[in-house]
């Protein structure tokens, strides 16, 4: 008779995630990504006890993963999928190997049989570019959305927040109304009560998305201050009420003085929105793609750039460039395209806006000299000529038109 579970394996697995909770420190969705992977293999195994595995089980279950499909696209598995999945196997094996009673029965290099090859492992962990909005799209979706009940207000404000801050969806469904400060246009991440990624404590500050996206969570925070008249302590996007109706089915009602339990919400809020705007979804974490690319364009400087990764919530600048700052594919090409181009130095067009700016004055001048072969103007030629006076970098000054030191 099949069963479909094996209380001394359940009491193990039990066992594991709590050492990944409490002394690997690993996060929710992690846990529940390596009880989804023990599901698979015991599936496929008929729940047999732990205690009898073999590295023939783990070579055979290698192969039957393989030719599994995907719930949702009816496809072979992907490369990441398997290799996650046995990785998620292979660690569990290994820690397996040291308890009590498992010493004997097999080796700890015995879960190494569930590696997957080194092209499949390349092919697993490539970076590929990711889907990214851009400014335009947002703004686009955030103004198509409607702000007549106070659930559409809500909703817009959370989108525009998103934008502004570029703070993640579990933080978000976490924050108090105490975390934002108005005036000084900032947002205060304290772990104790948010719940940002490794508990880190930061602040953010609102990134330059213009007068309009401020505005929009302006009205919001104001809108609960002095119209619900909500304290500091009280959610900053609270839950729906869902309440009984008159037709005694379940009617939204409006807004529950409380978080929402997960990001799924806020999630769902998002596709619908960008569904409306009629474009493809997004979801809140691309919003922080878009900033870190935005980033890259408009800081100036080092000192610049570190402010931009700090509102992210990155403790190194490196983070943002490598984790999220990828240059897009079309951007690439245009940037390599550029480069092609002949390259005309700063100290050269300073000249030749010099010589204009002179000629404009009835000064007679000619510009040549290092890299001024590619800008001469129609009537350069006749100016030699005549012998007119020429203008020329200094001595100092080398064939690219940097100053020699």
């Amino acid at each position: 008779m099949t069963t479909n579970h094996n209380a001394n394996n359940e009491r193990l697995k039990r066992k594991y995630f709590t050492f990944l909770k409490e002394a690997k420190r690993y996060s929710e969705p992690t846990v529940d990504a390596c009880a989804k992977a023990l599901d698979r293999f015991e599936v496929y195994a008929g729940h047999r006890d732990f205690r009898a595995f073999h590295v023939e089980q783990a070579i055979a279950f290698k192969k039957y993963l393989a030719e599994q499909t995907g719930e949702r696209s009816g496809k072979s598995l992907s490369k990441a999928t398997l290799h996650s999945t046995l990785t998620h196997l292979k660690r569990f094996f290994q820690w397996l190997a040291g308890q009590p009673g498992f010493k004997s029965r097999f080796q700890y290099t015995d879960a190494e049989y569930f590696n997957v090859s080194e092209k499949d492992v390349r092919i697993a962990t490539a970076q590929r570019e990711q889907r990214v909005p851009t400014i335009p799209q947002i703004k686009h979706v955030i103004r198509r959305m409607p702000a007549s009940t106070e659930i559409e207000k809500r909703d817009r404000a959370l989108i525009a927040f998103t934008l502004l801050t570029g703070a993640r969806d579990g933080a978000i469904a976490s924050m108090k109304l105490k975390h934002v400060d108005l005036i000084a246009r900032c947002v205060s991440q304290d772990a104790r009560e948010v719940k940002t990624k490794f508990s880190k404590t930061f602040n953010t500050f609102f990134f330059p998305m213009g007068e309009d996206i401020r505005e929009i969570v302006a009205e919001w925070v104001t809108y609960l201050r002095e119209i619900k008249l909500w304290g500091n302590d009280d959610p900053l996007f609270p839950a729906t009420e869902v309440r009984p109706g008159k037709s005694r089915q379940f009617e939204v009602s409006g807004l529950r003085r409380s978080h929402w339990n997960s990001a799924s919400p806020i999630r769902a809020i998002f596709r619908a929105a960008f569904e409306q705007a009629g474009l493809p979804y997004f979801n809140p974490h691309s919003f922080r793609n878009t900033l870190a690319q935005l980033g890259e364009q408009v800081c100036k400087s080092p000192e610049q750039f570190k402010a931009w990764s700090q509102s992210l919530g990155h403790e190194n600048a490196l983070t943002t460039l490598t984790s999220y700052g990828e240059v897009p594919n079309h951007r690439q090409a245009e940037i390599m395209r550029d480069l092609a181009k002949p390259q005309l130095s700063e100290v050269s067009e300073v000249f030749r806006a010099l010589a204009l700016l002179m000629r404009s004055h009835g000064v007679d001048v000619a510009i040549d000299g290092p890299g001024f072969d590619k800008m001469r103007d129609p009537i350069a030629e006749d100016d030699r000529q005549r012998g007119s006076t020429i203008l020329r970098p200094s001595p100092e000054e080398d064939a690219n038109g940097d100053r020699q030191l």
